[in-house]
């Protein structure tokens, strides 16, 4: 695949290129180089970010509830009661 370099120094990438990495208008790249290479990466951060906000908790839950569940016990966390039944 290539690309060229236009006058204002943009450069178009490639149809498939786009897609591959599901790139739409507006979407951010980070931009390295690497000795006499050019490294573009999908700014994984910004996608992130766009969905600050957007999944909506059932009223009463916390986020914190969210993650005890995902992840189990926290540090901080009390110790559950010991059953009653041993």
């Amino acid at each position: 695949m290539e690309a060229t370099v236009a006058e204002r120094g943009q450069i178009t990438l490639p149809k498939q290129v786009r897609d591959a990495l599901g790139l739409t208008k507006g979407s951010r790249l980070k931009v390295e180089l690497d000795g006499a290479r050019i490294v573009l990466r999908k700014d994984v951060g910004d996608a992130l970010s766009r969905m600050r906000g957007r999944i909506k908790l059932a009223p009463g839950v916390t986020t914190d509830d969210v993650m005890r569940e995902l992840r189990g016990r926290a540090p901080g966390d009390p110790y559950p009661a010991p059953d009653d039944d041993l």
